[in-house]
């Protein structure tokens, strides 16, 4: 197998296209166990600040626009495929020897991509992990979710990180 080559940078981040497959499957088993294995809405205590709660969310970030007509079904529709492509090329663009850039993005475009297809199929995302603290509760996430939210971590880690500015171009 060989590794795809940006122009400007020899072998590219796409190397880590392995991990946004990982991230894709095991998101999308886990909602589908989620989906089929627990009632909507009926919480599941496992530990005393983590619960197993299925829901439903037609909005985007904690359920924004979630009370509108449907149309913002495609509008995030259009704005994942966009971003998915977006992501892509900036793997492709990528030097092999940005790891943690690599990685980073191909956490946030596994994730991307599994709430891309929950929406396209379903018309919602499927969420299903509930963490709260007394009577304080967290929107619900999926795993998705949690690999968007450590890719970006380490995208802007990566950002921040000594050497990694323009002048290293």
């Amino acid at each position: 197998m060989t590794i795809a080559t940006s122009p400007t940078t020899g072998a590219s981040a796409l190397r880590w296209l392995w991990l946004t497959l990982v991230v894709l499957v095991l998101d999308l088993g886990t909602k589908f166990l989620a989906d089929t294995l627990l009632t909507y809405a009926d919480p599941v205590p496992l530990l005393p600040v983590f619960d197993l709660t299925l829901l439903y969310n037609t909005g985007a970030a904690f359920s924004f626009l979630a009370s509108h007509d449907g149309w913002q079904r495609w509008l995030f529709v259009a704005i994942a495929v966009g971003m998915s492509l977006f992501l892509l090329h900036w793997m492709w663009r990528t030097p092999r020897a940005q790891k943690a850039l690599g990685i980073g993005l191909a956490l946030v475009l596994g994730g991307a991509l599994g709430n891309l297809f929950d929406r396209t199929v379903h018309g919602y995302v499927v969420d299903f992990i509930s963490l709260h603290w007394g009577g304080y509760y967290f929107p619900a996430f999926n795993i998705a979710d949690s690999a968007i939210t450590l890719g970006t971590l380490l995208l802007l880690l990566d950002m921040f990180r000594p050497g990694t500015g323009s002048s290293k171009d």
